[in-house]
């Protein structure tokens, strides 16, 4: 079976915790807004009043399914392509994990967007600079420091032990993230981190994502997408 992803065609943003598994799985799948059909097919899917349309990008189809929310389809394609554990509570357990990456993954996007997606960047400068202040201080420690200890806890290289999981994925992706949105206080935050920056380094090193990385289809960061490079912002 072919997957087929929606997402928004210019940006990584919360697709790419999906390509990521995709690619790391070596599940051929099609990148449908990036392709002939664009953005139109994508709005098609969403604006349909029929069976279980989705709220908002990134979706995928997988035969008749359609599944919304970025670790809704982490839960289906784990389990289906060696990427979660096999037990149910294990499944649940990474689950939960992706489930508080996300709740990080929108604290990030808040901080050059604090009022709101609606407004221009540069319409809330002085709220963001103060915003992010307080995500160093108080917000990246805890939820970088919660990872860092479950890495301290088990007798492997991934956060479940031994074997890979799709939270690793994503783990890796909010390291490369914030060292592009934040450079300076991120090397200087890195030394508290040893383990998901090993981590990062690991993941990076696979065959399938070393290739993929490599390639076209991985989209560089840029300014439209969750991380966001903002100099004042890294001061």
């Amino acid at each position: 079976m072919t997957y087929e992803l929606y997402y928004w065609p210019e940006i990584q943003g919360r697709g790419e915790y999906v390509r990521l598994a995709l690619e790391e799985a070596g599940a051929a799948y099609v990148d449908v807004a990036r392709g002939p059909r664009g953005s139109g097919a994508m709005m098609k899917m969403m604006e349909a009043h029929k069976g279980t349309p989705p709220f908002a990008p990134p979706f995928l189809k997988a035969g008749k399914l359609v599944i919304g929310q970025t670790a809704n389809i982490l839960l289906y394609l784990g389990a289906r392509h060696g990427l979660a554990p096999k037990t149910e509570a294990g499944q649940l357990w990474v689950h939960q994990l992706q489930l508080t990456i996300a709740d990080f993954v929108l604290e990030i996007h808040d901080t050059h967007h604090p009022l709101g997606p609606s407004l221009y960047y540069e319409d809330q400068k002085a709220p963001a600079k103060k915003r992010t202040a307080e995500f160093w201080d108080e917000r990246v420690p805890k939820y970088l420091g919660y990872f860092e200890q479950l890495l301290d806890d088990v007798s492997g290289a991934y956060v479940t032990g031994r074997r890979l999981t799709y939270v690793d994925l994503s783990l890796f992706q909010i390291v490369d993230g914030l060292r592009y949105a934040f450079p300076k206080r991120m090397k200087a935050f890195e030394r508290k981190i040893p383990g998901l920056a090993g981590l990062h380094d690991r993941v990076a090193a696979r065959p399938n994502i070393k290739a993929y990385l490599a390639s076209e289809r991985r989209i560089p960061f840029n300014e439209q997408g969750i991380f966001r490079h903002y100099r004042e912002l890294d001061a």
